[in-house]
């Protein structure tokens, strides 16, 4: 049969040249000025026939075209629709079924040019149309094959990078402020970076080794004009992983901003977390990879490879940022102010991702949305430490907290600032005023001087020098509702050394200052003297030397009452304050030596200088005692002398 055609090709051939030849002949003959009429008329028939044979062999020639062209259509057919009635997939099968696959599908885009430019030539008619249609019959038919083997290898490719990310598994820390953080490292922070914070991490979401498949796949059906259904089915394939990805693995729901609105702050804190860890995840490692996959398969093809990236993106996008939305706009409760700020950081630190990901116009609406979000939760945050400080300046002082002990607000305050401090560079930049003033303060007038930081003090700084003094304010009206005035400065004593403390072993020091520290430090001192004073005062004034002496009757009889209202006061001393806290143990161990040096040596002394006058039997403590005893003190349990004898 090859033979046959090859030797019918080359008779065709050996007769156009000599038609041409004869051609050349006669025109040459023609264009002689010498010739004769008759001679003249006999070229120009000559010359009209061999232009008639010219036309009917293009004809031939073009019929053998187009009989050539179906012949090759219906091979390329039986190798298209071979894998038809096959369960395997051709990628699976080697390489040699791909290639094979590859040629008889470009074979027919060929065929399918050869008929719309008319088979060659001028000829053809019916027989050229029928050819263009079986070829795009077989090339819808082989169109659709490919798209399943896309989707076949897509599905079969993907690659996991869980493992390579384990700075970004954990939620960030516990950002609640408790009043039993105390127990807390005070070298741990919240906020610890593993200095990676803004690194893009390149990733491989499918084997690398399928990319030249997948290229192959889009080269031959962008060349078939099938380009939008190349897109729509790995737009859609690569929509379906990451929406897997973002439920099944980052276990981010499908919220609305109303069910977000509606939870309670456990759920949603724990949501915020998770949140903050997709953000982190998407961004830096998945969408990078994406936008990599997108380029190596679409990189050639212009402007549809950013459309397809944004496309496959959108849903994921719309979903984060319509989460951060309803946090921003949710109630501006204290505890969610740690959240806001994480989410707000977060944020700040990805927008440079966010930017270089959807560069292109067509993800700017992307790009402008989350710029927006990142301002909308600093307005948040901002709202949100305004309404702490209204929290804080209106609480109001309704109850005893019992033994004087730290209380309950001091705690929450200060654990509060002291991770807000964490926050500084961000909080400065939010709560900077844009003309440059200083906010209006919220204390009162009689507290100005313990709230009133140094000229050109940062706006952090500021505010929590205004929280402090609201703070102390509402203490001091604590410490009125205690009706023993010893227990007011124990009590005072023991929330301002908590306050320092707090503040000297943190961030807060940076802001408060140590000029704040001293000055507090001085007024638990004062607290200290002023207990001392009012508790101790009057009852070692029993003890002291009057400048009366002797043996007789009547002295003896002072000193047996001035030592017997001792011991009365000292035992009610020990009953009521027992049960007194300072829950600071070297506070307590300091102050319980303080007292027990006074109260020894005047003991002692009083007892030395009145042996004579005072027997054995009507000594009830002796120094040793009293020194044991007074370190019973402040240890928040009531006990009692009353039936204690030496």
């Amino acid at each position: 049969m090859e033979d046959e055609k090859a030797i019918i090709t080359q008779n065709h051939e050996g007769e156009e040249h000599m038609v041409a030849a004869a051609a050349h002949i006669v025109k040459a003959l023609m264009a002689s000025k010498n010739l004769k009429e008759d001679v003249r008329k006999i070229l120009f028939d000559l010359d009209t026939h061999l232009s008639t044979m010219t036309i009917l062999n293009e004809r031939k020639e073009d019929e053998l075209n187009l009989n050539e062209a179906e012949l090759r259509l219906k091979c390329a057919e039986k190798k298209i629709m071979s894998w038809e009635s096959k369960q395997s997939k051709i990628w699976d099968s080697g390489s040699k079924h791909v290639s094979d696959y590859l040629q008889a599908v470009e074979e027919v885009q060929s065929l399918r040019s050869l008929a719309l430019d008319g088979g060659g030539g001028r000829g053809g008619g019916d027989k050229q149309g029928r050819l263009l249609r079986q070829a795009d019959s077989i090339l819808q038919i082989a169109m659709v094959r490919l798209e399943e083997e896309l989707f076949h290898i897509l599905q079969h490719s993907k690659q996991s990078f869980e493992s390579e990310f384990t700075s970004f598994h954990s939620c960030d820390d516990e950002s609640i402020v408790s009043v039993e953080d105390d127990d807390l490292s005070e070298e741990s922070s919240r906020r610890e970076s593993n200095g990676d914070e803004s690194k893009e991490y390149a990733v491989d979401l499918i084997n690398p080794e399928v990319i030249p498949h997948l290229k192959s796949i889009a080269n031959v059906m962008f060349a078939s004009n099938y380009d939008q259904e190349f897109c729509q089915a790995f737009v859609g394939a690569r929509k379906g992983v990451l929406d897997e990805y973002l439920g099944s693995i980052l276990e981010l729901e499908k919220l609305s901003i109303e069910d977000v609105l509606r939870m309670e702050w456990g759920n949603l804190n724990y949501e915020i977390k998770k949140w903050i860890r997709a953000m982190k995840i998407i961004f830096r490692a998945y969408l990078a990879g994406e936008k990599r996959l997108y380029d190596q398969i679409l990189g050639e093809f212009g402007a549809i490879n950013p459309v397809c990236f944004v496309e496959t993106s959108k849903a994921c996008m719309l979903r984060l940022l319509n989460f951060g939305e309803a946090v921003a706009i949710g109630q501006h409760l204290p505890e969610k102010l740690f959240s806001l700020l994480n989410m707000y950081e977060v944020l700040a630190d990805l927008l440079l991702h966010i930017d270089a990901l959807f560069c292109e116009e067509v993800g700017s609406s992307i790009r402008i949305d989350f710029h927006k979000l990142q301002r909308e939760l600093g307005d948040a945050a901002k709202a949100t430490f305004m309404e702490f400080r209204t929290a804080v300046a209106s609480y109001a002082a309704v109850s005893l907290f019992p033994g004087g002990g730290i209380l309950h607000l001091t705690r929450y305050v200060m654990n509060y600032i002291k991770t807000l401090s964490e926050y500084g560079n961000t909080l400065n930049l939010l709560l900077k005023d844009q003309n440059g003033g200083e906010p209006e303060p919220l204390i009162k007038e009689e507290n100005a001087q313990n709230a009133a930081p140094s000229p050109g003090i940062c706006p952090v700084a500021h505010h929590l020098h205004s929280v402090v003094s609201l703070l102390e304010s509402n203490l001091d009206s604590r410490s009125k509702l205690y009706k023993d005035i010893s227990l007011q400065h124990i009590f005072l004593m023991n929330n301002i050394h908590y306050m320092v403390q707090k503040t000297r072993k943190s961030e807060l020091r940076g802001f408060l200052g140590d000029e704040w520290i001293r000055k507090h430090m001085v007024k638990v001192q004062q607290h200290v003297t002023s207990y001392e004073r009012t508790t101790w005062s009057s009852v070692l004034s029993l003890l002291r030397e009057d400048g009366n002496s002797g043996s007789n009757s009547p002295w003896k009889m002072i000193l047996k009452e001035r030592y017997r209202g001792f011991c009365i006061a000292f035992e009610e001393i020990y009953k009521n304050q027992t049960s007194w806290s300072i829950p600071d143990p070297q506070l307590r161990e300091n102050l319980r030596i303080l007292t027990s040096q006074k109260i020894f040596q005047a003991y002692r002394g009083f007892i030395g200088r009145n042996s004579e006058n005072l027997s054995e039997k009507h000594i009830k403590y002796s120094a040793d005692d009293l020194e044991n005893y007074v370190h019973d003190l402040f240890g928040g349990s009531p006990k009692s002398l009353n039936n204690r004898r030496k």
